[in-house]
């Protein structure tokens, strides 16, 4: 049923964001002792949807566009699993965007790494949703905030952004992201900002507009309101928050889909289930 395949060497460019999102994932499951069949990592389309070869766990290569509910499949069918979705922000955000919309909504218990190049680097460099005004076609202050649609929605329990040159807040922030998920406290969406040396090329300009918010002390996660006035008011000055944006840390967890007997760990031995199967068929008969 299954096969071990060797770790793949990264196609990825020479420089790319992405090193350090694999880097940070490999290092949290190791850090945070999770057995690595305990844990599944599953990818989207385009150059983000590879990373699955590259980390020592179960992997999945997901349709376009349809990493969540495939995630959220994966932990439905085995709660104990570490489940981990990765994609681009093309696949994420675009023929992806509406089951994030939905997955943020409902609320289950797995990671997304969104890894946001803002472009779309495996098909040669066009315009994504993030884009930043002037590339390509795209237009001015029409880039889709990922994180601020998660903070529109009463829903959501963890919105958090890095960058893949900040290693050490990235891996902080990969630890609580799958700490939160297997705490049962629901969905946790980290999005990196992971340039793109190809066709978007910005680490020289992200620096002077990232703005930490965990360097911050006056500055709380858990007030949803404040969390997207600080949004609204850094992009105004061409600004982007990072950090732990917003968590809701109690137990309210996920909308109990998972709380059923996982599909993955039921008998389905004939002997076992022959009442249910004859209560089923005199059902028909009623």
């Amino acid at each position: 049923m299954t096969k071990t395949y060797p770790l793949a060497d990264p196609i990825w460019c020479a420089g790319c964001g992405h090193f350090g999102v694999v880097s940070a994932l490999d290092a949290s499951l190791t850090r945070l002792n999770i057995p690595r069949h305990n844990a599944m990592v599953l990818a989207g389309i385009g150059c983000a949807g590879t990373i699955q070869n590259y980390v020592e766990a179960y992997g999945y290569h997901a349709l376009h566009g349809r990493v969540l509910p495939t995630a959220a499949g994966a932990k439905i069918s085995n709660p104990e699993l570490t489940v981990i979705a990765a994609g681009g922000d093309g696949d994420g955000l675009a023929i992806g965007g509406g089951h994030l919309l939905h997955t943020f909504r409902n609320n289950p218990n797995i990671v997304y790494l969104l890894m946001n190049n803002a472009t779309y680097g495996l098909t040669k460099g066009q315009a994504s949703p993030s884009s930043q005004g002037g590339f390509r076609g795209a237009e001015a202050d029409l880039q889709l905030d990922a994180v601020m649609l998660g903070l529109s929605l009463p829903g959501t329990t963890f919105l958090a952004r890095s960058y893949s040159g900040s290693a050490d807040q990235l891996e902080r922030l990969t630890d609580a992201a799958i700490n939160h998920a297997n705490a049962g406290r629901g969905f946790a969406f980290l999005e990196i900002i992971s340039p793109c040396v190809a066709y978007n090329d910005r680490y020289e300009e992200w620096p002077s507009h990232l703005i930490d918010l965990d360097a911050d002390d006056t500055y709380d996660p858990h007030d949803r309101a404040n969390a997207f006035r600080t949004g609204l008011q850094l992009a105004q000055d061409d600004c982007v928050p990072t950090g732990m944006i917003f968590i809701d840390e109690s137990d309210r967890g996920a909308n109990g889909a998972e709380s059923a007997a996982a599909p993955a760990q039921q008998n389905i031995d004939p002997t076992h289930n022959r009442e249910a199967y004859a209560e089923a068929m005199r059902s028909f008969m009623s």
